[in-house]
């Protein structure tokens, strides 16, 4: 029996990197796994190996937002016990520099599905568990950039959208803990990832952003997965509302 036996997670974006992870090791400690995805179906299928129920969603659109929830909640048998909330994209442009247009479109984008679409899955989560008078946890990926802000000025939005989602995530914990709900943020710093990849492109490539690293080598998606397992479990009740840092003593606070 494994350690989240029973329990059924819903994990964002497992299509690739922290989710992808994550997603692998929740049905590895015996959770039942609902893993979106939004265009990346291989992707998702690799992580899951035949063990998760995928779903598809457009998180730009908020219908099918709404619509994820309902389906996965009937996958659920009307019990969902965690939600991770880690999709999330980060563009490379859309900065005070760029046009005018891409800042617009960029922003958009960005609080539509690294902000609109958690917090509508943390709303429909929450006031699902309130009236059936049921606990459960949300789990939040979020990132360093919210309280240090990005090295790279073209992800300005992507900043921004996650510290908007981080701070949300802690309002659910501040003002649900008596009913037993449960929120977290785990903050990562440089994950191998491919939006990191993408983002150590545009601020000296890869090379130069290890030298800044105090261990010397990229968080693996892993240790975020492991952190979320762990979390998951509710072995940590009083733990909620916290941020946990993941960035190998790059960035302490």
């Amino acid at each position: 029996m494994g350690e989240l036996t029973g329990k059924t997670i819903i994990v964002t974006g497992a299509s690739k990197g922290i989710g992808a992870a994550t997603a692998r090791l929740m049905i590895k400690a015996g959770a039942k796994v609902i893993a979106h995805y939004g265009g990346d179906r291989a992707g998702a299928e690799n992580a899951a190996q035949g063990n998760a129920h995928l779903m598809q969603a457009d998180f730009a659109d908020m219908h099918a937002v709404d619509r994820f929830w309902e389906e996965a909640i009937e996958v659920a048998n009307g019990r969902v016990d965690v939600l991770v909330n880690n999709a999330g994209i980060m563009r490379q442009t859309g900065g005070i520099h760029d046009p005018i247009d891409d800042w617009d479109t960029v922003w958009a984008e960005a609080m539509a599905i690294n902000v609109h679409a958690p917090a509508r899955l943390m709303r429909h989560a929450v006031r699902r568990w309130l009236d059936a008078g049921e606990t459960g946890s949300i789990i939040g990926i979020g990132s360093w950039v919210t309280t240090r802000g990005t090295s790279h000025p073209g992800a300005i939005a992507y900043a921004a959208s996650k510290a908007a989602i981080s701070a949300a995530t802690k309002t659910v914990a501040r003002n649900y803990a008596a009913q037993g709900i449960l929120a977290y943020v785990i903050s990562p710093g440089v994950v191998r990832t491919r939006m990191s990849v993408e983002t150590a492109a545009k601020v000296g490539g890869e090379d130069a952003v290890t030298a800044t690293l105090p261990m010397g080598e990229w968080v693996p998606p892993e240790d975020i997965a492991e952190t979320a397992v762990f979390l998951a479990t509710g072995r940590a009740r009083h733990l909620t509302g916290a941020t946990i840092d993941l960035n190998g003593a790059a960035y302490i606070r």
